[in-house]
């Protein structure tokens, strides 16, 4: 290894070692679990806080978007929406807003704030697909996957601000380097993958939400089916995973299928390992 490269790495080693020392006990006093999945999650940020963003910001959104004027999106997005939002169990004060666009997407913001954009509703076919949908960005708001999302980012910040400050007397060729490698480190390393990671899990999450009110979940993979053909039918690009905040349509489409069973026993109250087993008993009989 040259002299250069060596003289970075033991410079990052003695830099890395405290920060992660600092991130460690933030980890240990910020940490909360996710709703149905129990995963463990990083939280700075106190979730009043996090309402009072999402409340104004999609206050925002929705004036420079523009609504919708088609009363059947409407009445069906807050009909859907409803359903989904008293199966959750949280008491937001939510909020189910059709935007007035051709775009294939729909969002969620914290404090129970969601928008469908016209666009999606073709696809969508009926309420089951409506309820994929909206069930998946309830999954977000219920999970605080976007309080999640800024405290990791915080918690990328100041250490990058901490290795610029702490490397200020190291020579600015070698400082540089650290930087920018701290900076792809960051965002292909984690922020991205913990991107899919809630992609995921709000797939899954949505699922039992779905089943709780009384949708058919595995509608859920047909719908993504039917996204996946449009966009490939409309030329839309798509990156690949690990440059994407979102997984591959086809992981995606795998792991709903694969997961369903899990959903549906979630769904009725039947504890993880129980359904497991289950699962495992009718794969022997057959």
């Amino acid at each position: 290894m040259p002299t250069a490269a060596k003289r970075i790495l033991a410079t990052s080693i003695s830099i890395a070692l405290p920060i992660l020392v600092v991130v460690a006990s933030f980890v240990c006093v910020s940490c909360q679990n996710a709703p149905v999945t129990g995963r463990r999650q990083l939280m700075f940020v106190p979730k009043s806080n996090e309402t009072e963003m999402g409340a104004t910001t999609f206050n925002q959104i929705m004036k420079e978007e523009g609504e919708s004027t088609n009363q059947h999106y409407i009445d069906m997005v807050n009909r859907v929406g409803r359903r989904i939002a008293a199966a959750s169990g949280e008491t937001y004060d939510w909020e189910f807003r059709v935007i007035a666009s051709d775009v294939k997407n729909a969002f969620a913001l914290p404090g129970g704030k969601v928008a469908v954009y016209e666009g999606i509703m073709p696809i969508c076919q009926d309420e089951e697909g409506l309820a994929t949908v909206i069930s998946h960005e309830v999954a977000h708001v219920m999970a605080r996957h976007g309080g999640e999302r800024l405290s990791q980012q915080y918690a990328v910040n100041g250490i990058g601000m901490a290795i610029g400050k702490l490397t200020q007397n190291a020579q600015e060729r070698d400082r540089k380097l650290m930087e920018q490698a701290y900076g792809v480190t960051s965002k292909f390393g984690v922020i991205l993958p913990y991107s899919r990671k809630h992609e995921l899990e709000a797939d899954y999450i949505g699922m039992v939400l779905m089943a709780k009110a009384g949708y058919d979940p595995a509608a859920a993979a047909d719908f993504w089916e039917r996204m996946t053909a449009s966009a490939a039918g409309g030329g839309d690009a798509t990156p690949p995973e690990f440059l994407s905040t979102h997984p591959s349509d086809d992981r995606r489409i795998a792991e709903l299928r694969r997961r369903l069973p899990e959903a549906i026993a979630a769904a009725q109250g039947v504890p993880e390992g129980e359904a497991v087993a289950a699962k495992s008993s009718e794969a022997t009989a057959r």
